[in-house]
Formats: structure tokens, sequence, C-alpha cells
């Protein structure tokens, strides 16, 4: 193995990269630190000063790809913003849904290891890393862009809470449909619009829903709860 000299924080990054080759190759189990090391050319020593564990190292990447899929769901939205949206307020959250959607088909490999199982537990065990407290989360674009919908009157103020669990679900399950093979479309135009047909189902039974007189049930994510303690830290520290 030849050996490579890197400079502060290069490293961490080339083994960050390393592990999302071999998750694509192989899937978020079927590979060492020492496999990472080696295809960087440095020695499972050098990896350790960056990461205590290989599930250390798959924590970070998840954290990666997370903030990544954030920002280019955010971008996607701002394409959406001009004036030929007109009055369809729906469409900067259909920007969302089509977006992870197909992020998930096309990466299916990084998807599965972004949220597979034990992703939650892991990343709200070990506490959220430096990079994740300053990248874009993918919920926090659903939260703004559901925020944005009632302030436009797309969405009644009575259906927000929770609303952004009801439209990850179902744009979460269209995904894990397509990339389970449990259910095909012939392309990703089809793609596309069957995204967009579920987000818009979604939004518009919500706008409709009748909201029981005790409320709906107030879902949590490792991610929400951290951004809760966070916002929460903050206040008192005022």
């Amino acid at each position: 193995m030849a050996r490579r000299n890197y400079h502060h924080g290069e490293l961490r990054a080339a083994l960050l990269d390393a592990a999302e080759a071999l998750v694509r190759e192989r899937g978020a189990d079927g590979w060492s630190l020492r496999e990472a090391s080696a295809r960087v050319g440095v020695s499972s020593s050098a990896a350790y000063h960056h990461f205590a564990s290989r599930d250390a190292l798959v924590r970070a990447l998840r954290q990666r790809v997370l903030g990544e899929l954030g920002e280019r769901l955010g971008q996607e939205v701002g394409r959406t913003s001009g004036p030929e949206a007109g009055a369809d307020h729906q469409r900067r959250l259909v920007a969302v849904g089509r977006t992870y959607v197909q992020w998930a088909v096309d990466d299916p490999s990084v998807a599965r290891l972004a949220f597979g199982a034990g992703a939650s537990a892991g990343d709200q065990a070990s506490g959220a890393t430096s990079d994740a407290a300053t990248s874009l989360h993918p919920h926090d674009v659903l939260d703004a862009e559901l925020d944005l919908l009632v302030e436009v009157g797309g969405l009644p103020a009575a259906a927000r809470p929770g609303a952004d669990f009801v439209v990850w679900a179902a744009v979460h399950g269209l995904a894990t449909l397509l990339v389970d093979g449990l259910a095909r479309l012939g392309d990703p135009r089809a793609v596309a619009r069957e995204a967009e047909r579920v987000v818009r189902a979604v939004l518009t039974g919500l706008t409709h829903e009748a909201v029981p007189s005790q409320g709906w049930p107030t879902p949590h994510s490792a991610h929400t709860e951290r951004r809760t303690e966070s916002r929460t830290g903050r206040g008192a520290g005022k």
C-alpha cells in the first residue's frame, strides 16, 4: 500500500469519500475502517485520529450525506421561485418531493445508509457532529416550506402540526417502494410525475382534513429532538 501524506482535515474528507464509495459497492455494512484507510493510502492508526471506530465513520458519513441532500433540496426549491410559479403554492413542496425520490432512486445504497434501520438511534446516541450543526438538514427544508405554505394561505394553520411527518411518510414511502423494487416506473419523468402526485394528494388531504378536538399525535425524530433541545438551550442562555 503506497503511503500518502494529507494536510490537516484532508484525511478526514478522504476517508469519508472512501467510505461513501464502499457503501455504493457493498452497502452500509460490507466493509471495514481498515479497508477505507487502505483506499486512501494510510494506516488504520492514522484513520483513528479522525474516527474512533467504523461506526463513528458511518455516522459522520451519514451526517454529510444528509447535509448534501438538504442543500440539494434547498437549491431545487430555489429554482421554482420564479414568476412562472404563479399561484401554484404547492410547487415548492413538489420540488422537495421530486428531488428526494429521485435522489433515493439514483443512489439507493447511500439513501439506505442515510435513512436505514438503526440510523436514528445511533446518531441520537452520538449527538450531532459539528458538520451536522452547520449543514442544512432535509427536515429543516421541509419544515420551512410547510411554514411558507401556511403563510401564503395554501395550508390551514390547524393542519400544520405534524404535517412534516405526513408529507415525509408519503414521499419516503414512494422512494422506498421504488428502491426496493416493490413498485416500478418507466423512466425519470414518470418518477417525477408520481412524486408530484403523491405530494399534491397529501397536501390536498391536509388542506381538507377535519382536525379532531384532541388534535393529532406529534411525531418526533432524532433530528427534531436535537433541534428542540438546541433551541431550548439557546433560550435558556438568554
